[in-house]
């Protein structure tokens, strides 16, 4: 699965928001090799999205809906994308330009949600269109999207529209990610040694982790003063691992389907905030080195030294929240645009506010204005 471009419209905090993930000019001795679809040299995508931004800009929410329109398409239930929608009384809209697994086909799928006086759907009100062509050996993104917009125009019922999409495999964490050991990879016979060592790396005080004999999928977490039960893929006792331990058990099963590629596609969202900088960093470089040929992965962080890390500007994107323009709130900012050396330090730029994404601390200088007499 590899997305190529995004709108969205009415969706969260979404208005008339565009991002994408195509880039127009190869990199010369990048650091991610043979960033394009394999054996279309031209076809060139952004394997690795790196997502910043202030917060409330939208980081996680993208995540979310690209969870629900992955659900939309696979299990064919639009209740998940219709609990998004901001404004029931006004239509909402997505359309995602893609490449199922395994093809060299570009799909587009756009699908819209009439206004709704009452807040609730029927199958009759929400509309789908769905196109796709063929990617040729010298053909690029653009070329391609110039061709899907030539298509005839369709207004198809949902359902029948998502039924010419091709099964696609996903990987999506999230910040507030329950911390389960994936029952299912259990038979796989080196993710025990994933998980033990994702966790050992993780937390130091980890001695072993170890499958307990004769149960149904449980483990034991060995610390050098108690053991930690994990029990049909959940965790007794939590409170006893730290925040960031906790968090690392579903970094575990993540790294998992990145090393055995069970999936194309991931994306995590701030599973990291707990960690030192230099364990965050470390499993970003074995993520992207460990993707498969057409993989892609998006991360998002709050953390300013992956900014050192020598990806090409175009793997960076900052969301940019203005609450003066109602009708786009959230637009992104690509660094690539604005940096066109390999000298120009992406820190500084960011340093300097180059793309005035950074977040505003007027609000918490006035709180030192206040006395202990002050009144709300």
């Amino acid at each position: 699965m590899i997305i190529m471009d995004l709108k969205l419209d009415n969706l969260k905090a979404f208005h008339h928001f565009h991002m994408n993930m195509a880039y127009p000019k190869k990199v010369v001795n990048s650091s991610i090799p043979e960033e394009h679809l394999s054996h279309h040299p031209n076809f060139r995508y952004k394997k690795l999205n790196i997502i910043l931004g202030a917060n409330a800009t939208g980081k996680t929410s993208i995540g979310i809906l690209l969870r629900d329109i992955f659900g939309f398409i696979s299990k064919k239930s639009y209740g998940q994308l219709v609990s998004n929608i901001a404004d029931r009384r006004s239509p909402a809209m997505f359309q995602i330009d893609f490449i199922p697994d395994g093809t060299y086909e570009l799909y587009r799928l756009k699908t819209v949600f009439e206004a709704s006086e009452n807040g609730y759907f029927t199958n009759e009100m929400i509309h789908a269109s769905v196109g796709s062509v063929t990617i040729h050996t010298d053909d690029n993104y653009e070329r391609c999207a110039s061709r899907l917009e030539k298509l005839p125009s369709q207004n198809l019922l949902w359902n029948v529209a998502l039924e010419k999409i091709p099964a696609f495999a996903w990987y999506l964490t999230r910040p507030d990610s329950a911390a389960l050991v994936n029952l299912q990879n259990k038979a796989n016979k080196n993710y025990l040694k994933i998980f033990d060592t994702t966790l050992k790396a993780i937390d130091p005080s980890i001695v072993k982790v170890e499958a307990i004999p004769g149960t149904d999928a449980s483990y034991l977490i060995k610390l050098k003063n108690t053991d930690i039960l994990i029990q049909q893929g959940e965790i007794l006792k939590p409170e006893l691992l730290s925040s960031g331990t906790r968090a690392g058990i579903d970094i575990a099963d993540m790294m998992a389907w990145v090393i055995n590629q069970w999936s194309a596609f991931f994306y995590c969202d701030e599973k990291f905030s707990y960690m030192y900088t230099d364990i965050e960093k470390a499993f970003l470089a074995v993520m992207v080195e460990k993707l498969p040929s057409d993989g892609q992965i998006f991360f998002t962080t709050h953390n300013l030294d992956i900014l050192d890390m020598p990806y090409p500007k175009h793997s960076f994107t900052f969301l940019k929240k203005d609450v003066n323009q109602p009708d786009k709130p959230i637009s992104c900012i690509y660094a690539s645009d604005f940096l066109k050396r390999n000298t120009d330090s992406l820190r500084n730029a960011v340093e300097n506010d180059l793309f005035s994404a950074a977040p505003s601390v007027d609000k918490v200088y006035e709180l030192a204005d206040f006395t202990k007499d002050d009144r709300l």
